[in-house]
């Protein structure tokens, strides 16, 4: 009799085991507690939901449609449901806007959250842990469709959960975007910040000045870098840019993923598209032309002493604000060579008048009225650390990049943070020490999975108080060596990954060998989607 006892107790936490081995879900959750058994999802499952998180309870059932030939019926009553969507504002306390309850037993399946994103990502932790062909875009008939029984509470760490991907130097279609977006959302990232201008190109069409899609967006050619090579000139003209309508596009889709579009306008420097296509910005008013080559800054920038340049900048940021509902804008204010402005006339006599003792100044002054026209239209500024040089702006979020220093100093100054230290969480630096080994080039600097796994954004050197504004962390993922999408994929992923369980996932509960583990299967997903990755073996 005791025999078979330890036999059935045996068997039944075999059974846990390999449930929880079928639990992969990245960011890893707050809480999670395996049973026994799946729920099976089919033709005849029935979902509920409560009116607030209907659209989430729609997503849910539309999942099926292309892999599994079916789609799930909606029903207005709770208790003949299989799935049901529960609204419950009195989570919001304990799991904030974005937590949600998922509770999985072999009948049933309950979702509860306060708000939209909560249940949202329970959805996605539901994606999760289907089979993997789910992400793929074929049917698969004959994969059952189950997944197991589970009891999950979850919510995330940091509010900022972002990634920024670089269109300037390489331009992705509206379509690539899009299947990234998707990418995000199924990790729980919330926030894309799209650098739409740089020297090598203007990617955002402006009514009130069209030259600077006609002018700005195009280049050339591409001088494109090689490792240990000599620089080449592809002799083939780069041009593109998003209309406002796909910019439209784009936004209301990632709002449907509950992923925030971050715009970022970069002023003074990174300008020249906008100078080649308005040259009366620069502090010379002299011709130039788009940059073609990829890497390194140049001095000329816009001048702060000619007012012209700052109607430019309202009459540009007016069209993004209408185009972009996000609180936040940013505005660059990073690498700003000001050679030109010490021999600018305009800037001489700017400084005169507002009293101002140096260049470094000068650069506070741009931002600061750059920001005091955005706060007056309702929105919020945030910079690359270089904005709090010379005095930062009063309102201003600082994205720290040059290591923690800059976001030390705001975050004791009690302005919000968010960390990107470039040599934790730049996506464009080399993954492994044996560069030659890689397909692709990259920028020298050595950037493995696991120290973007480990990176924590919290500095020790912050009281508790000073902690409360580091509001998240974000990965970048520069252009300057992209020149097709698998390259940028295989950048990204799967580090991106990695940045999705530091920004949702508390540090102590972080384990890399049990992520790594996860990695098998989102390996698998990655195929299913035709996405390109860089395998990281254990």
């Amino acid at each position: 009799m005791k025999k078979i006892i330890y036999i059935s107790c045996l068997l039944l936490l075999l059974m846990a085991g390999n449930a929880f081995a079928n639990i992969n879900i990245i960011p890893k959750p707050h809480y999670l507690k395996a049973g026994t058994g799946q729920f099976r999802f089919n033709g005849a499952t029935l979902v509920a939901a409560s009116k607030e998180l209907s659209d989430e309870a729609r997503l849910l059932a539309d999942m099926f449609t292309t892999v599994a030939g079916y789609s799930l019926e909606i029903t207005k009553k709770e208790k003949s449901a299989d799935v049901i969507f529960r609204y419950n504002p009195t989570l919001k306390d304990e799991l904030g806007d974005e937590g949600y309850k998922l509770n999985v037993t072999s009948d049933k399946i309950v979702i509860e959250a306060a708000g939209k994103a909560g249940a949202f990502y329970a959805v996605q932790s539901i994606k999760q842990m289907l089979p993997v062909e789910v992400a793929g875009y074929y049917p698969v008939p004959d994969v059952k469709m189950s997944i197991p029984c589970v009891e999950i509470k979850d919510y995330p760490r940091f509010k900022w959960r972002g990634y920024m991907l670089d269109c300037s130097r390489f331009f992705p279609s509206v379509d690539r975007i899009k299947k990234h977006l998707d990418i995000m959302a199924l990790y729980k990232l919330n926030t894309f910040q799209w650098h739409l201008i740089d020297y090598q190109g203007w990617r955002m069409q402006v009514m009130k000045y069209p030259n600077l899609t006609k002018i700005g967006s195009q280049r050339d050619q591409t001088i494109i870098r090689q490792r240990g090579k000599v620089d080449y000139e592809d002799k083939t003209p780069d041009n593109g840019f998003y209309t406002q309508e796909q910019i439209k596009e784009i936004v209301a889709y990632a709002a449907e993923r509950h992923i925030t579009i971050i715009p970022e306008i970069d002023v003074p420097a990174h300008s020249i598209a906008a100078i080649a296509a308005y040259p009366e910005l620069s502090c010379t008013g002299e011709p130039a032309k788009v940059r073609e080559l990829k890497v390194g800054g140049m001095s000329n920038v816009f001048c702060p002493g000619k007012d012209f340049t700052f109607k430019f900048i309202e009459d540009v940021l007016t069209e993004v604000f209408e185009l972009f509902p996000s609180q936040v804008v940013h505005i660059g204010g990073d690498e700003v060579k000001k050679e030109g402005w010490q021999k600018c006339e305009h800037c001489s006599k700017r400084m005169k008048e507002e009293h101002l003792e140096d260049y470094d100044e000068l650069q506070s002054y741009f931002i600061k009225r750059v920001e005091k026209f955005a706060n007056k239209k309702g929105k919020t500024i945030i910079g690359w650390d270089e904005i709090l040089d010379g005095g930062l702006a009063p309102n201003a979020m600082v994205m720290s990049w040059r290591g923690e220093k800059g976001g030390i100093k705001a975050a004791k100054m009690k302005h919000q943070v968010v960390m990107t230290p470039h040599h934790d969480l730049y996506l464009d630096y080399v993954q492994s020490k044996e560069r030659e080994n890689e397909p692709y080039v990259a920028f020298a600097n050595v950037l493995p999975l696991e120290r973007v796994y480990n990176y924590d954004p919290v500095p020790e050197q912050l009281t508790d108080e000073e902690k409360q504004y580091i509001v998240g962390a974000q990965a970048n993922m520069w252009s300057n060596f992209i020149n097709t999408p698998a390259h940028f994929e295989y950048m990204t992923y799967p580090r991106l990954c990695a940045l999705a369980e530091l920004t949702w996932t508390n540090q102590e509960d972080k384990d890399y060998s049990e992520f790594q583990n996860k990695l098998e299967k989102q390996y698998q997903r990655f195929h299913e989607m035709h996405v390109a990755y860089r395998r990281h073996d254990k």
